[in-house]
């Protein structure tokens, strides 16, 4: 296949055997493949999404949310001309760096790692992918992870720079220093003159998860009784909502226009003013989620088209384009969440008390590595220094599920 998923884009960083190779299922459909039957992928299913997978039964884990993140993703993608299977992987994988609690948990074991490297969640799934996972290994035993082709390693790069070196301020980064080698392979084909240029698959995840958890969180938020929708048209607590969007998502957005299209996003998708868990209402909801969805990716896809025109819009010939006054609806979506359930003084308790247990774990891993799971035990014995063995550490606590995190610290100290 020539263009841009050419043999180049095929290639994985370790060369496999023919026999292994399936004649029904081409090279990205087998990356796929791989993702849907990893370990890391179905552990997301007992780790934090917004709540903590075990206090309701409604609301979304990161495996539930990933799954939506992917269909939207697959549709958006192939709406664009973009090969559906590299897009599909990589909204599939963009979260399984993500350690026990979510958000959280990554702000703790960030703390715990910052003299030597940090920790990023994103820089976390690339080493999974191409290094932690179990399926393929380099000729001297080393692990090559899933041994994922090019094309869909560069998809799931949300942040394609090292710590520090982002192309504007920023804390996020996708790859530590000793993960170097592959990202370098991974990025062989960036343009020159744009070297943290994502490529538009990773674009389309990236907006693909932006429209799912800003949709999705505010959606749970309202079926657990979290939000009043009567607030929503309340002047004051826009305006609260809007203080927070500039803090944490948009400062360069003024006040009046987050206003404004917080109001033009429950008009999109038909907000309903009240909701008291009938099915009715239930129903009511989904449909407000199903129209916000469908409004945030079509606008996109229209703005993305009317830039680049039609045809196949792949790799570094185009960009997604997002409409300021689209974004400043999504931005006051995740404002909503973070006003009604993350920034409560509930949730700032529970949080402390979730970075307490990563911390504990950190601790007892450290002063007791024969605690550590098999596969991790090896890279332990192997590490070159103690900041090589303390990343390992970190790779431990990372992989786990909240509740598994919670019952080991709860044992061990």
């Amino acid at each position: 296949m020539s263009g841009p998923y050419d043999a180049r884009s095929r290639e994985r960083w370790v060369q496999e055997d023919p026999e292994l190779k399936r004649a029904d299922r081409d090279d990205f459909a087998r990356d796929r493949a791989r993702l849907v039957h990893s370990a890391a992928l179905r552990r997301l299913s007992q780790k934090t999404q917004m709540h903590q997978p075990t206090v309701d039964d409604f609301v979304r884990n990161r495996l539930t949310h990933s799954l939506e993140v992917a269909q939207i993703g697959r549709e958006f993608g192939a709406a664009l001309g973009c090969n559906a299977d590299v897009v599909d992987t990589a909204c599939l994988a963009h979260d399984l760096g993500h350690p026990p609690f979510g958000h959280n948990g990554e702000t703790a074991l960030d703390a715990l790692a910052a003299d030597f490297g940090g920790f990023e969640g994103n820089a976390q799934t690339l080493r999974l992918l191409t290094r932690l996972e179990a399926k393929r290994a380099h000729a001297d035993g080393r692990s090559a992870g899933l041994n994922l082709t090019r094309a869909s390693l560069d998809a799931s790069i949300k942040y394609p720079w090292a710590r520090g070196e982002s192309p504007t301020p920023t804390r996020k980064f996708g790859v530590y220093a000793d993960d170097v080698d592959v990202f370098s392979w991974v990025r062989a084909d960036v343009p020159a003159d744009a070297p943290t240029r994502r490529c538009l698959e990773a674009q389309v995840m990236d907006w693909s998860d932006d429209v799912a958890y800003s949709v999705h969180d505010v959606e749970d938020a309202i079926a657990s009784g979290l939000v009043d929708l009567r607030a929503l048209r309340s002047g004051a607590v826009v305006e609260e909502i809007a203080g927070i969007a500039q803090r944490l998502h948009a400062p360069e957005i003024e006040t009046e226009a987050l206003t404004a299209a917080l109001g033009r996003a429950l008009e999109a998708g038909a907000m309903p003013n009240v909701h008291d868990g009938t099915r009715g209402s239930l129903a009511a909801l989904k449909d407000t989620t199903s129209r916000l969805i469908g409004h945030f990716v079509q606008t996109v896809e229209e703005a993305t088209r009317e830039r680049f025109g039609g045809g196949s819009l792949t790799r570094y010939d185009a960009d997604v384009v997002i409409p300021d006054d689209v974004w400043a609806e999504c931005v006051m979506l995740k404002a909503v969440a973070a006003h009604f359930v993350l920034l409560t003084d509930t949730r700032q308790r529970l949080h402390a008390d979730q970075r307490d247990v990563v911390i504990a774990l950190f601790g007892a891993y450290r002063d007791r590595p024969e605690r550590l799971d098999p596969i991790y035990a090896m890279d332990f014995a192997d590490g070159a220094d103690d900041a090589a063995r303390l990343r390992v550490v970190v790779d431990q606590v990372a992989s786990m599920t909240d509740g598994r995190a919670i019952e080991l610290a709860q044992a061990w100290t």
